[in-house]
């Protein structure tokens, strides 16, 4: 069963049990690492730290075990795993090397509260309460202390008898050094495999051992190190199981270890020979007094620094190295671990307070559940942090590869996770978009090639993407405030916004002018659409109202007039698009001009001949507002007619979510069926469907779900955003999908983290770095609890009566005005210079926060 808790105060994240384990995969790793995932049951699996995606390889003979003896009584051995689940259809049975057939829980349950996982393991035969806590650093503001490659395991056993119980708890790792993490890899013998070696390690408050392998170069891509240590002090360190064949390395395991919970320490052969590695375990043993609780803690850190361009073919990048940043500050996995241990407090402390602000809201579950659980694409091998300290990442993940990449504008226009938690890596993105990918005419690449040697890549200029990183652009300005940095960058980014009029622009978006796009516009469908449309046209508007902004800061005040101007004339414009309920597509197609410089794709005549494949037409798209969206999200208002947004945002839902799938016919990717509810791309409830739609016209992506759901929220309609929001959630509800990852082209899709946008919307979140103001307007009456990431400083917004609190928990806050908060101020309490105007509060002077500061209004 799958349930989302219903006490608020204890969590608004969902529990799983039974078949919902099923799916389960929760990455733990940091920004830009990779990870290793907890599955459901409590297992390790996709060990994705080889530097690329590797979803379905799990490490052989790597896992948890408990030896107990009650007192006076018989010892009990258990995998620290529930038992595995159906169907059990392996053409040769369960290998040996993950040892089904050995003894394991009955029952467990799993609750993922990102960042950490609670897995709780129940069987008749063990009188113990045992539960783990599986985690990694994430502290928003903090890039660094979230990128730190490692997984910690928090046990806790709970004696509830009335006599004391020894107990032993073990954590083997197989050394897979030399592994590429995709050849097949089903035992401690493969080709690939041979000079392993396994040293014990003490030191650093820790025990464990260091898994490493003589035989490869420092350069070489499969070169690294792994690490499994316990800060306990009766930890003990075993190197190496004893060497055998057929299943004697298990076996031996196996007998020693239900003997009396513990292992011989075998002799030392040197690094292994050709064709075999070793597992190395570290077992914590002690005895649980009656009624006690007892935690024991482990750690599993990696350090693979050689990342390379895998990916692309174009010589003057294919096979260079980028390096990790990671591994800049932990060039092998003991470091750190060690790192860790010595910081552990701190880290824990602020990873829990984020941690509880998230989850300890009083939102709605299900849009708390889809916030946190996205938050985690950012630190799965989606994401890069390569050597030079960027961010550069993938639209998604492939099995064993990432997928289209790098930095695709159009996609990454709708996450806004990252840019709310960490701004410092979004600003390198935008370092790269206008320093490195746009040329001198405004054409921005939008795709990026690494590494940054000077070779854009070549393909037309995508006209949502570019637009949208206009906006991304006065995002993070807005998050930041550094008026500089803004300075160096606005040149490039004032050629990429007149690129769209500018007669260097082959594909004519807007050539007259007319704040309305026209010409042949790539866009995120992979497709060029050609004629007016309120997709591109709302990107486009948006982009001119907040340029117009940028402007203005920068003394370029006639710029900023021209923008606005045009984008007043464009608002005006689109209205030919209006069919009385939402904005349609009007294709328009010149086979002599446009013809010749149409991809592919959408160059091939419909079939009466009248225009391109791949439009829209008279559909009612689910992303005709997506500029608004945003718009919203920056608190620019409305950039088309109030009344026009309001209607078609009723109508996308109206038309387009679909309660039950089973009567929806899709000849495209599947991402909701049978009698799952979802909002379809497009629809056309007037007739005149295109024989060859847009591609992906009858999909369901839960990025464009996200971002339709927090509009509709935005323009009022709160049920109707809620309810698209806990479609998607209920069908990733471990059963049929795993809620931590959303696919669409590939896992942990980019898109998904439009989330983010969920809560600026139902809180009315708004800051403002350049003004120093922060203000909320939630989109409903009375007391509200809520998460805020402020661009420098995080932590809790509440609204009490006739009270709000803000808290900040971690950075430093500086504030101006607080917006829809007017009335007497104190800081911690004492009373605070400032004024009321409007319905805002003034301080003056600026008030600072600091950790544990908070500041209130009555």
């Amino acid at each position: 069963m799958s349930t989302m808790r219903d006490n608020r105060l204890e969590s608004n994240q969902r529990t799983f049990e039974g078949d919902c384990l099923r799916t389960i995969a929760f990455p733990l790793g940091g920004i830009g690492t990779g990870t290793v995932s907890m599955g459901g049951r409590g297992n390790l699996q996709d060990w994705e730290i080889f530097n690329h995606p590797g979803k379905g390889h799990s490490l052989p003979l790597s896992f948890f075990a408990l030896w107990c003896r009650p007192d006076g009584q018989a010892p009990v051995t258990r995998i620290l795993e529930r038992q595995y689940l159906k169907p059990f259809h392996h053409a040769h049975g369960i290998s040996p090397s993950y040892l089904g057939g050995l003894p394991r829980f009955r029952d467990a349950s799993f609750t993922g509260e990102y960042p950490s996982a609670y897995v709780t393991l129940a069987d008749e035969a063990i009188p113990l309460e045992i539960s783990m806590r599986a985690w990694n650093p994430m502290i928003p503001m903090n890039a660094d202390d979230s990128g730190i490659p490692i997984a910690l395991f928090e046990w806790k056993l709970h004696n509830h008898t009335d006599a004391p119980m020894e107990i032993a708890l073990a954590f083997n790792v197989l050394n897979p050094v030399g592994w590429d993490g995709l050849a097949p890899l089903d035992s401690r013998r493969a080709p690939f495999l041979g000079g392993n070696r396994n040293t014990i390690r003490t030191g650093d408050g820790l025990t464990g051992v260091v898994l490493t392998n003589d035989r490869l170069a420092m350069d070489d891509p499969r070169y690294g190190s792994i690490a499994i240590s316990s800060p306990e002090k009766d930890a003990e360190a075993y190197a190496r199981w004893r060497r055998g064949a057929w299943f004697d390395d298990a076996q031996w395991f196996w007998n020693r270890f239900s003997h009396n919970g513990t292992l011989d320490h075998e002799p030392d052969l040197g690094p292994t020979p050709d064709g075999e590695t070793d597992i190395a375990t570290v077992i914590v043993r002690r005895v649980i007094p009656a009624g006690e609780l007892h935690g024991l803690d482990f750690s599993l850190s990696w350090s693979f620094p050689n990342l390379r361009n895998t990916w692309n073919t174009e010589p003057e990048v294919a096979g260079k190295p980028l390096g990790n940043y990671y591994a800049v500050k932990f060039p092998d996995a003991w470091s750190a671990a060690a790192y860790v241990q010595r910081e552990r407090l701190r880290l824990d402390l602020d990873t829990q307070d984020f941690q509880d602000w998230i989850c300890d809201d009083s939102l709605p579950p299900e849009l708390t559940d889809a916030v946190s659980a996205n938050m985690s694409i950012v630190r799965t091998t989606t994401v890069t942090r390569t050597a030079d300290g960027r961010m550069n990442a993938f639209e998604g993940c492939s099995d064993g590869a990432g997928c289209c990449p790098m930095n695709c504008t159009h996609v990454w226009n709708y996450a806004q996770t990252v840019a709310a938690l960490y701004p410092e890596l979004e600003r390198s993105v935008r370092d790269t978009d206008y320093l490195s990918n746009t040329d001198s005419r405004g054409d921005m690449a939008f795709r990026t090639l690494l590494p940054l040697v000077g070779q854009r890549w070549a393909f037309r200029a995508a006209a949502d993407g570019q637009m949208g990183t206009i906006l991304r652009l006065y995002r993070e300005w807005l998050n930041h405030g550094d008026l500089d940095w803004l300075r160096s960058l606005w040149p490039a980014a004032r050629r990429s916004l007149e690129f769209a009029w500018s007669p260097d622009n082959p594909d004519r978006w807007d050539a007259d002018k007319d704040g309305v796009m026209e010409g042949i516009q790539h866009n995120t469908y992979d497709i060029e659409f050609v004629g007016p449309n309120t997709l591109m046209g709302s990107w486009y508007l948006a982009a001119l109202v907040a340029a117009a902004h940028m402007a203005d800061a920068l003394g370029e005040t006639d710029s900023a007039e021209e923008y606005r101007a045009l984008a007043r004339r464009g608002a005006v414009g689109h209205d030919v698009l209006w069919n009385g309920e939402y904005y349609e597509q009007h294709v328009r197609f010149d086979p002599a001009v446009q013809g010749p410089q149409l991809t592919r794709h959408a160059g091939q005549a419909s079939s009466d001949e009248t225009g391109p494949f791949y439009q829209y037409g008279a559909g009612c798209l689910s992303d005709q507002l997506t500029g608004q969206w945003f718009a919203h999200c920056l608190g620019l208002g409305h950039v088309l007619p109030a009344d026009k947004v309001r209607s078609a945002a009723e109508a996308i839902y109206g038309r387009n979510f679909r309660s039950d799938l089973s009567r929806h016919a899709s000849c495209q990717r599947t991402y909701a069926l049978n009698d799952e509810a979802g909002l379809l791309m497009c629809t056309w409830p007037n007739g005149q469907k295109p024989g060859f739609p847009f591609p992906y016209a009858d999909e369901v992506w839960t990025g464009i779900e996200y971002a339709v759901a927090a509009l509709l929220i935005y323009e009022g309609l709160v049920d109707e955003g809620l309810s698209i929001v806990r479609a998607t959630r209920d069908r990733h509800n471990g059963s049929n999908r795993n809620p931590w990852d959303e696919c669409e082209c590939g896992h942990h899709y980019t898109r998904a983290m439009a989330s983010w946008s969920l809560l600026t919307a139902y809180t009315g979140f708004q800051y403002s770095a350049p003004d120093a103001s922060i203000g909320f307007a939630p989109c409903v009456p009375g007391n509200l609890r809520t998460f805020f990431a402020a661009g420098t400083a995080w932590g809790q917004w509440m609204r009490e009566d006739d009270r709000q609190y803000l808290i900040v928990s971690y950075g430093t806050l500086t504030l101006k005005r607080w917006r829809n908060a007017a009335g007497t101020a104190t800081l911690k309490g004492e009373p605070v210079a400032a004024y009321t105007d409007g319905s805002d509060t003034v301080f003056d002077p600026p008030v600072t926060l600091h950790k544990n500061d908070y500041v209130a209004v009555v």
